[in-house]
């Protein structure tokens, strides 16, 4: 029997019984579609992280004082200095994009006629891009601003809406803080959200470090970050960045130096385990429609008896046989998986449709990994049956009823 003649008679044979045969496919559909969802959403999953790590900023590597062993009166001599800041510059100005610091205290501001503590933070004009704060109006504190120690102030879009009512009003008012007037240049964000992790509050003021000095007791700049060049110098470039400010303090004062390689890691690895046992579910239900194609194609073969006995009385062999059965399964298999398949490449497609914002990658692996799964579910879930109908003996099969 040539393959062409087995397909047609495969299809003339599955057509007779068409809800038997959607329901038999109906699991295979439901699981290549689960394997193409399953890698869409792993690779889109880790790219939505990536974009996330990299709106706190790119390439970010960030250093603070922890503790050391000398006595309170020369613990100020151990925290890290504006003067470390420009060390790192010059030492790594091949390496680095830009290093900047930050100082943090604490003001009290009038906010609907009551005074609250607000945090302030002051830094140089290298820190929005470094830490890719995003501008909501007006403009971030440039050189001059700092040359000159103007006070100005930019404030947070939550504080600028208690405030002013809008981040777009916040601009050109004055804010009393530490006793004096600051003009508000500005109003950000930061790009992604750190839920109050960095030294960014809802309701954070920030303005020169050159202004900032004189109201903060001693200097100590927590944290310092550093952008680096390369991605794949970061964490040679952190090590390099702790030794520098180890060699530049007392002995015994300890720096903690980090950068965000440890988080991605730690978020790629909970993906991968999402993953595995998404894929391990998307398994079983492959393992359980290959199972009901088998348990339906023995179904068949005990019907169609009397039409196999025909079939060898009339010159068919026991090769023949077991090829129409066989093909009938693998049939019922890729006609699943391909409207799974189908199913699966919708989903992400859709979405491009309804929004241009979001990017949902397919994979074409994924798709050429769930056909492959559909054939072998299709041979080896089909073999059985094939065999069982290619050993029925001829001359019982045409007295079978």
């Amino acid at each position: 029997m040539h393959l062409g003649e087995a397909v047609r008679f495969s299809w003339e044979a599955l057509r007779a019984n068409k809800f038997r045969t959607f329901l038999t496919a109906l699991g295979l559909v439901i699981g290549n579609a689960s394997v193409i969802l399953v890698v869409t959403i792993s690779i889109t999953s880790r790219e939505y992280i990536l974009d996330k790590i990299r709106g706190v900023g790119s390439n970010l590597i960030y250093a603070q004082y922890t503790a050391g062993t000398n006595t309170a009166t020369q613990v100020d001599a151990d925290f890290i200095k504006l003067a470390d800041v420009d060390a790192v510059r010059k030492q790594f100005s091949n390496r680095i994009v830009a290093a900047t610091g930050v100082m943090t205290t604490y003001g009290r501001v009038l906010i609907n006629g009551k005074e609250q503590d607000v945090s302030v933070i002051g830094t140089d004009e290298r820190y929005p891009a470094v830490r890719n704060m995003v501008l909501l109006s007006g403009r971030f504190p440039d050189e001059s601003d700092l040359r000159q120690r103007q006070k100005v102030v930019m404030v947070t879009e939550k504080l600028a809406e208690r405030l002013y009512g809008s981040p777009q009003a916040a601009v050109g008012q004055i804010l009393k803080l530490f006793g004096l007037r600051f003009a508000v240049i500005g109003a950000f964000k930061e790009r992604t959200g750190t839920f109050g992790f960095s030294e960014v509050t809802n309701e954070t003021a920030l303005m020169p470090i050159t202004v900032i000095k004189d109201f903060t007791p001693v200097e100590r700049v927590d944290p310092m970050y550093v952008q680096a060049r390369q991605a794949d110098d970061v964490v040679p470039l952190t090590g390099a960045i702790k030794q520098v400010l180890e060699s530049r303090h007392r002995p015994g004062a300890r720096y903690d130096v980090q950068n965000l390689s440890g988080i991605l890691e730690a978020a790629q690895e909970i993906a991968l385990v999402l993953t595995i046992v998404l894929i391990l579910v998307s398994a079983i239900a492959l393992i359980i429609s290959g199972i009901g194609i088998m348990n339906i194609m023995l179904v068949t073969v005990t019907e169609r008896t009397r039409e196999i006995g025909i079939r060898m009385a009339v010159g068919a062999s026991r090769r023949d046989v077991q090829e129409q059965f066989l093909t009938e399964s693998v049939v019922i298999s890729l006609a699943g998986g391909a409207i799974g398949i189908l199913l699966g490449i919708s989903v992400p497609l859709s979405v491009r449709y309804l929004t241009d914002d979001i990017r949902i990658p397919i994979s074409s692996l994924s798709v050429v990994v769930a056909f492959g799964v559909s054939l072998i579910v299709g041979v080896v879930f089909g073999m059985l049956p094939a065999n069982r109908a290619s050993r029925l003996n001829p001359t019982e099969a045409l007295r079978y009823e």
